[in-house]
């Protein structure tokens, strides 16, 4: 007798005497143990697959661009703050007036003569008794860290608006600069670096120094300090490491963008989620106002309350995904803010006037040109000023995040859909279907969707772990002549929102679904990928960090694994089992390296012992395959800040033949990569 909730399997399957299916890439979920019989068709083709299901969704959620990935040190550089992303917060939050030797002054805010436009604020520093400097201190995101080994680009903006008293009778700055001194304090006020620059003339001006600190401080700042009586205007005041990602200028803090790379994406969507409509109509993300010089760019409050440099903008994320390798997927709002806009949750989707919408298009239009037009062309030739000559490639656009499925929102959507499909046939426009698995807005969005011809639309859930292992048989149902799914953000959320083995192994389960679908699933990523602890909105996410470490969660090894062992294409497997297990299989062969990959989910607290049969090769093969194991001591364990991982893959090398008994541990994930397979037929 087969005991086993109904809810898990088909009538048809509780009425057979044993558990008997066959399938592409076979996931099955239940509750009991028994011996298992696992059987792949490993001489055979196999189904075409999505060869990118695995890729990662950056949104600037719990600090995660400034603050976070993009390396920038100091925190409000141009003076933008305001209180509309944080009550407490103002132009100078962060920024603290030094007046050292006895020297007297102090700063205020102007906007009369700009760097730039889109850049309003600037800093006046009035020096009226120099002593030993008067001038500005930052202290970055809670403390900056320096690397004694490390090279480090102070730079700011600056002009001479007067010398001496500002309104004295010798307040001319003509032959005489002002001298600044450019430093890196330590937590204890040492001076661990520092440059002498002379500031000159009235035009704003770019000054930089390359500083390298005597020692290693984790809570350092940077000072500012002019030495005579008179005045200075400054604006992005900077401090970057040298030792960016691939060493990128304006680039990405190395250790977090290698934790990405690591996981081997292959694509990464940006810039949201929900930070892509915003919260008003005319608050969404513009991506024209994030390319071009830094300091010409706009920076603004987004979505979850806190400030956006742009510094992390679309040349950048274009740029990141080139170097991993990864397809890049932009997003941009559909016409409409988010429904939960204008505070007011629900029912606060509002769309573009009509007659705002032409000028919308266009700009969506030039965003295609600007990532695959030549340089010659009016949008290309801006990304060639910005050092990238050659195309980035963009093949797909994704319009739209989470939307309430409305006729507001569906006029809008079909205006840029129809314009894409005109102008560039050959993107793939990405839809939505709402932000839940199922209900009204995911009805609608599906038919809108079906109506439209859409070659993929978005799906998204947030659920408990349990319904990964519920839902492993979700797509197997779907048309296979319909859209493409694209699973933009899912997490399994346990208990407490913790990032548990348990959370992580049913989302393991959930890509297997995804795998052995593949011909449905085009793309998957997990959301969120990065919080800073100590500013964090949203949990659980993939990967926590402070200033100088970075802490890789169950789930974020969960994605590496299957990011490093994708395939192209699903192989016929079948599972036999006297009782139902709590099992998720998929096998997938890499037709470029010809190995075949088996993935093995143990989500039972028991083992399984598998007997497993490569169908199809010669009884004496021997062959190595590399072993994953993914497991820790109980579904409940979890990677903490600061200690060894509880959580993490272990990696070893077995010798297997066409049959071969493995017992997989309780609570956890296998895989078996076995070279060159065909080889062995």
């Amino acid at each position: 007798m087969i005991n086993c909730h109904p809810s898990r399997l088909h009538t048809s399957k509780l009425l057979a005497a044993a558990l008997l299916i066959k399938a592409f890439c076979l996931a099955v979920s239940a509750a009991c143990a028994g011996p298992v019989e696992l059987t792949i068709q490993a001489s055979q083709s196999g189904k075409p697959i999505s060869p990118d299901i695995v890729g990662v969704f950056f949104e600037d959620l719990n600090y995660a661009a400034d603050g976070g990935l993009y390396a920038e040190l100091i925190q409000n550089r141009s003076f933008e703050y305001s209180a509309v992303e944080q009550s407490q917060w103002g132009p100078f939050s962060f920024w603290n007036l030094q007046k050292l030797g006895g020297g007297d002054g102090s700063f205020r805010l102007a906007n009369v003569r700009p760097v730039h436009p889109k850049n309003p604020h600037y800093a006046i520093l009035t020096i009226t008794r120099p002593g030993d400097g008067v001038g500005m201190a930052n202290r970055g995101f809670d403390g900056i860290p320096l690397q004694a080994d490390k090279t480090y680009e102070a730079s700011f903006w600056a002009y001479q608006p007067f010398m001496n008293a500002q309104w004295g009778p010798d307040n001319s700055i003509e032959g005489r600069p002002m001298p600044v001194t450019l430093r890196l304090e330590g937590k204890d006020g040492q001076v661990l670096a520092e440059a002498e620059i002379k500031v000159a003339g009235r035009a704003w001006k770019r000054y930089s120094a390359k500083l390298k600190p005597s020692r290693t401080e984790n809570e350092a700042h940077l000072v500012l300090l002019a030495h005579a009586r008179g005045g200075l205007a400054l604006d992005m005041i900077s401090l970057f490491p040298m030792d960016t990602f691939m060493g990128r200028q304006n680039g990405l803090r190395k250790d977090l963008a290698e934790a990405i790379a690591d996981m081997k994406p292959k694509f990464v969507r940006f810039p949201g989620g929900c930070l892509v409509h915003g919260g008003g109509i005319h608050h969404y993300y513009d991506w024209k106002d994030t390319i071009g010089p830094v300091e010409q760019r706009v920076g603004q409050r987004n979505s979850w309350g806190y400030h956006q440099t742009m510094g992390l903008g679309y040349f950048e994320y274009f740029q990141f995904s080139e170097d991993i390798g990864a397809i890049p997927l932009p997003v941009v709002a559909a016409g409409v803010c988010c429904q939960h806009g204008g505070d007011t949750p629900g029912r606060g989707q509002e769309g573009l006037p009509m007659d705002e919408m032409p000028g919308y298009i266009q700009d969506v239009l030039d965003l295609i040109e600007w990532a695959n037009g030549p340089a010659t062309s009016k949008w290309g030739a801006k990304r060639a000023a910005a050092g990238h000559p050659e195309p980035f490639g963009l093949k797909y656009l994704g319009v739209g995040n989470e939307d309430a499925i409305t006729a507001v929102f569906k006029e809008r959507f079909k205006l840029i859909y129809d314009a894409i499909k005109k102008e560039h046939p050959e993107i793939v426009v990405i839809g939505t279907v709402g932000p839940f698995a199922g209900g009204e807005d995911y009805d609608n969005g599906w038919a809108f969707a079906k109506e439209l011809n859409l070659q993929m639309v978005d799906e998204h859930y947030y659920v408990s772990p349990q319904w990964f292992w519920d839902n492993l048989e979700r797509y197997d149902a779907y048309d296979r002549k319909n859209s493409k799914v694209y699973v933009g953000e899912y997490a399994a959320h346990d208990r407490g929102r913790r990032n548990t083995l348990r959370s992580a192994l049913a989302e393991a389960a959930g890509l297997t679904s995804f795998e052995r679908n593949g011909d449905v699933v085009a793309f998957a990523s997990y959301a969120p990928l990065l919080a800073r602890r100590g500013h964090t909105q949203w949990t659980p996410d993939l990967i926590y960090f402070d200033s100088t470490n970075v802490y890789l969660t169950a789930n974020y090894f969960v994605q590496q694994i299957f990011g490093q062992n994708s395939g192209d294409r699903c192989l016929e497997t079948r599972l036999d089992a006297a009782e139902a297990t709590k099992l998720a299989v998929s096998s997938v062969v890499d037709s470029k390296t010809r190995d075949l990959i088996v993935k093995i989910v143990n989500g039972a607290d028991e083992s399984a012992q598998i007997n497993i049969r490569l169908a199809g090769l010669p009884s004496e093969v021997s062959m190595q395959a590399a072993k994953t194991l993914l497991t820790g001591p109980d579904a409940d364990a979890v990677n903490q800040d600061g200690k060894s991982p509880a959580v993490q893959p272990e990696y070893s090398t077995e010798s297997v033949g066409p049959v071969f008994t493995y017992t997989a541990p309780a609570n956890s994930l296998t895989v078996f990569r076995i070279g060159s397979i065909k080889e062995k037929i």
